[in-house]
Order: C-alpha cells, then sequence, then structure tokens
C-alpha cells in the first residue's frame, strides 16, 4: 500500500470527536475538491506491507483506527487491512469521497462517506448506491461552504429520505464559511444533524501535520 503518513493524534471530526485515534493516511486521490486541505497526500508517499502497517498502528495506545487519505478505496488491499485491525480488536473507520464503492468493506467498518457539494467542484461523482451499502452506524458528511451548498444538501437530505437513517454530518469550510452562519441556518430549519468543526485544526492549526 502507497501510504503518506500514519500517527496517533485526536479525532476531530464524526460522531467520535474528541477521541484518541490512530490515522492512516494513504497516497493518492482521484477528485480535486476545491477546500481540500489534504492535497500534500496526492502525491509521494512510502509503500509498506500490511504487516508493516499493523506494526506502527500497534505501536500506539488508541484503538480507534481511522483510515483516510487521499481517497483510501484507491488502494486495492484497504479491505484486507480493515479485516485485519478488526481482528485485532480496533474500531475501524474509513473516511472516503463517496465516489467509489463501499461495498467490499467490512459491515464492522464504520464508514464515513462524503457526500459532495456543488461547491466542491465533484458534485457529479458522487457514487449513490453507496447509501444501500451503509448502516446505521455509518455517517454521512456534507462540508458546507455556502448558502448554495447548504440548501442543496438540506434538499438532498429530503429527497433521498436521509433523516433518521444515518448520522449527518455539516461541516462548514473551514477558510471559506463561517460556523454561526451555518448553525443559525441548521437552527432555522429546525434540521437533525451535527454540526462538526474540524476539532484538530482548532487545538494545533489548519496546516498542522501528524496531529
Amino acid at each position: 500500500m502507497r501510504i503518506t503518513e500514519i500517527y496517533q493524534s485526536i479525532q476531530g471530526e464524526s460522531s467520535y470527536a474528541g477521541l484518541p485515534c490512530i490515522f492512516v493516511r494513504t497516497t493518492g486521490c482521484d477528485l480535486r475538491c476545491t477546500w481540500c486541505d489534504s492535497e500534500f497526500s496526492f502525491y509521494g508517499g512510502q509503500s509498506m506491507s500490511i504487516d508493516e502497517i499493523i506494526e506502527r498502528v500497534t505501536s500506539y495506545s488508541a484503538k480507534l483506527v481511522e483510515l483516510t487519505g487521499g481517497e483510501p478505496l484507491l488502494q486495492k488491499e484497504l479491505p484486507v487491512l480493515a479485516n485485519r485491525l478488526i481482528d485485532l480488536g480496533y474500531t475501524v473507520m474509513v473516511e472516503t469521497g463517496g465516489h467509489r464503492d463501499i461495498s467490499l468493506l467490512n459491515h464492522q467498518v464504520i464508514k464515513i462517506v462524503d457526500i459532495k457539494c456543488p461547491d466542491s467542484g465533484e458534485s457529479e461523482k458522487v457514487f449513490w448506491s453507496n447509501i444501500n451499502s451503509l448502516s446505521n452506524q455509518d455517517q454521512l458528511k456534507f462540508v458546507i461552504a455556502s448558502r448554495k451548498d447548504y440548501e442543496w444538501a438540506r434538499q438532498t437530505i429530503k429527497e433521498r429520505n436521509l433523516e433518521g437513517r444515518f448520522e449527518l454530518l455539516f461541516s462548514p469550510a473551514h477558510t471559506t464559511l463561517k460556523p454561526a452562519d451555518l448553525a443559525e441556518w441548521i437552527l432555522s430549519d429546525g434540521l437533525k444533524v451535527r454540526l462538526q468543526l474540524q476539532l484538530h485544526k482548532y487545538i494545533w492549526s489548519a496546516n498542522a501535520r501528524g496531529v
């Protein structure tokens, strides 16, 4: 597998925010979202075997692991890695851009699936069939960069009957949308979604690596 970095930190997003977590960041992505904060993972990295990755993971104390990127599902060995970690007693999350088939992942994997809003520039690539592969432990993430994005996400939730089926995450694009504006829209409309603020960027900084 091609790996950009492996490190232990505090989980900054999802319903697991605030918990110690080990991050395995793969290299490579076939999307180019306008607000991407991990462009450093598009190229480079190092080749590591599954055994080498597991050795690094087990050197840390946390029992929550997130497989992320880039786009982790570009790595053919990812389902095998996830299964190995589950067998070792880890809680495993996979965060994906939402444009690749997640059905090959173990049902025990917690899937954090991005639904790309229009301002990302990649909304036409959403693989909507993924919704059929989700369970109520999985989570759908909308990165909101504008009022237009918010209204699109709100309409998508209604049209696809997503409310109450999965945890729905609304994350303001860090340098583009004020969190207070997004909070006000959510409250005004009574949406049953979780606003998340990428906690790690507030603990450290927006550009910090390895934390």
